[in-house]
């Protein structure tokens, strides 16, 4: 879990510092919580395709894994490759459930929101 949440917060430094902005540490480490949050509620929508679920079950499970493609002793490399797959998988969930159906089930920040749809790049 401490390396999902490293992770995380790892991208949405590298997003800030692209944006421009400033990166605030205490509303980055709280993003955290909110996209497992998230993530846990799109798996459990039945309405969501489950073609969405499963790849988001996959993701939790390949984070969760001590099983790396690159191992993540590897300083920088080691958890680029989880930031990688998790940017990607993301980016997947909200092509394929849409931008209304994720705001629909995040509970955090409107900016985290907005972080998260910057971070993978996807188009309203």
């Amino acid at each position: 879990m401490f390396l999902l949440w490293g992770a995380l917060v790892a991208v949405l430094w590298a997003q800030q510092r692209r944006m421009g902005r400033s990166t605030d540490w205490r509303q980055a480490m709280r993003l955290v919580p909110d996209v497992i949050r998230l993530l846990h509620s799109l798996v459990r929508d039945p309405t969501i395709p489950r073609v969405v679920r499963w790849a988001l079950l996959g993701l939790l499970g390949y984070l969760l894994l001590p099983i790396d493609l690159i191992p993540d002793v590897i300083p920088v490399l080691g958890i680029a490759d989880d930031v990688i797959i998790a940017a990607l998988v993301l980016r997947f969930a909200i092509h394929r459930a849409g931008i209304p159906v994720i705001s629909q089930h995040w509970s955090g920040a409107a900016d985290g929101l907005q972080s998260i749809i910057a971070l993978t790049r996807a188009r309203p």
